[in-house]
C-alpha cells in the first residue's frame, strides 16, 4: 500500500451566493484539473438566517451533477419538470442537470436557526452532458453506516466502501462519496483507489493527514461567525487535496475528527465553464446562453 501525500491544506473561502446566502467555497471556479472530475464545493454551514434565507432563487444547470448533502435544517427544492420535495437532515439530494434544468433551492434552519450542509457539483463527459434530468432524492435512513471495531463511522453516500454500497447510483464519475467520523486518537487507514483524484473536507475535530514527509496538521470545531483565536493556517473548514496513492492515513485528535472524503476518475475533458453551465467548448456555451435568451433551454 502507498500512502496518499497530501499536496496542500487550504481554508475554505468566504463567498456570496446566490440572492445572497453566505458561504464557505472550498474549491470551484477557476482551474480544477487536480478535482477532476468535481467542480465545485460549498459549505453552507450557517447559524444566522439572515445569511441564508433569501436562497437559490430559479437559475439554470446544463452538463453538470450538483449533490446537496444536508446535515442540519430542511432544504426546500423544485424545477422546471415539476419536481418538489424538502432535503432535511442526512439527506441527500443527486440532480442531474443533463441537457438543461431549471430550478431553486430555499433553505430553512433547524428550531435553533441552524442551516448546515454541502453542494459538489460533479461534471459529465461529452457523451453524457445532454441527457435527460434526473434527481436522485435519498432519504437519512437509505445511506447505509458502517461503524468498524476502533469506532470509526463511515456514512456511504455514493460508491463502495467496506462492504457497502450507497444508495446513488447511475452516476457518469463513478464518484465515492463518505461522510467519515475517527474517534479521539485512533490512527486510521481508509482505502482509495490509485486511478482516483481524491480529497478530504474537514468540518469537526481536529487530526492529523499523514503522508510520506511530515504530517499535515487541521484543525475545525467552530461554526458560529466568531472564531476562537489561533494559527491562520490551520483554521476552520480546511480542504486537504492529495496527491496520488492508494490510501490516506488520518491521525485523531483529542475531539476526534470528521471529514468527507470524496474521489473519482478523471474524465480529463476540456472544461467550458460559465456559471451553473459546463460544456466542453465555447460554441456549446454561447449555444446554451442563447436557447436562454429566446426559451428553448429546456429539452
Amino acid at each position: 500500500m502507498s500512502i496518499r501525500p497530501v499536496k496542500r491544506v487550504v481554508q475554505s473561502k468566504p463567498t456570496l451566493e446566490g440572492a445572497g446566502v453566505q458561504l464557505r467555497r472550498a474549491f470551484g471556479f477557476g482551474n480544477t484539473t487536480e478535482f477532476d472530475p468535481f467542480l465545485l464545493l460549498d459549505d453552507f454551514r450557517n447559524d444566522n438566517p439572515d445569511d441564508y434565507l433569501a436562497g437559490f432563487p430559479w437559475h439554470p444547470h446544463r452538463g453538470i451533477e450538483t449533490i446537496t448533502y444536508v446535515l442540519a435544517g430542511t432544504v426546500d427544492h423544485g424545477d422546471s419538470l415539476g419536481n418538489r420535495g424538502r432535503l432535511g437532515a442526512g439527506d441527500v439530494q443527486w440532480m442531474t442537470a443533463g441537457s438543461g434544468i431549471l430550478h431553486q433551492e430555499m433553505p430553512k434552519g433547524d428550531p435553533r436557526g441552524r442551516m448546515h450542509g454541502f453542494q459538489l457539483w460533479a461534471n459529465l463527459p461529452a457523451s453524457l452532458k445532454m441527457t435527460k434530468p434526473r434527481y436522485q432524492d435519498v432519504s437519512a435512513g437509505d445511506i447505509p453506516e458502517v461503524i468498524d471495531d476502533d469506532g470509526t463511522r463511515v456514512r456511504v453516500i455514493c460508491g463502495s466502501f467496506w462492504g457497502k454500497s450507497g444508495p446513488v447510483d447511475g452516476v457518469a464519475a463513478d464518484p465515492r462519496y463518505l461522510d467519515v467520523f475517527v474517534p479521539p486518537g485512533v490512527r486510521k487507514r481508509l482505502a482509495v483507489e490509485t486511478s482516483r483524484n481524491a480529497f478530504a473536507y474537514v468540518f469537526e475535530g481536529s487530526g492529523t493527514f499523514r503522508d510520506v514527509s511530515e504530517p499535515r496538521e487541521v484543525r475545525t470545531d467552530w461554526v458560529g461567525s466568531i472564531e476562537p483565536a489561533g494559527p491562520a493556517d490551520i483554521g476552520n473548514r480546511s480542504l486537504v487535496v492529495f496527491d496520488s496513492g492508494d490510501e490516506v492515513v488520518v491521525q485523531a485528535g483529542e475531539k476526534g475528527i470528521r471529514f468527507l472524503l470524496v474521489s473519482g476518475r478523471p474524465i480529463e475533458e476540456p472544461v467550458a465553464w460559465h456559471g451553473p453551465i459546463v460544456m466542453n467548448t465555447k460554441e456549446q456555451l454561447q449555444q446554451a446562453m442563447t436557447e436562454l435568451r429566446e426559451g428553448t433551454f429546456i429539452k
